[in-house]
């Protein structure tokens, strides 16, 4: 499975380990992904989503309900 948020599109980003001696060499920022079920009230069902800590965080203020339609408003899914 692909380490992408299902919400956002949170994916990795790529970048340099430095060492002491400055050599660089490639490396990769993986997004904090976590699996969690969600419950959505209106259709009375669960929900699993791999979704980023900051997602989660936005969930819980806003409500998966709100999140959703947010992403149907804009054409991502």
């Amino acid at each position: 499975m692909s380490r992408v948020c299902d919400l956002t599109g949170k994916k990795a980003l790529k970048g340099n380990r430095v060492s002491h001696s400055n050599k660089k060499t490639k490396r990769r920022f993986y997004p904090n992904l976590q699996t969690k079920k969600f419950f959505i009230e209106e259709t009375g069902e669960w929900i699993t989503l791999k979704v980023s800590a900051q997602t989660i965080k936005t969930i819980d203020k806003k409500g998966i309900a709100a999140c959703l339609n947010n992403l149907f408003k804009k054409g991502k899914i």
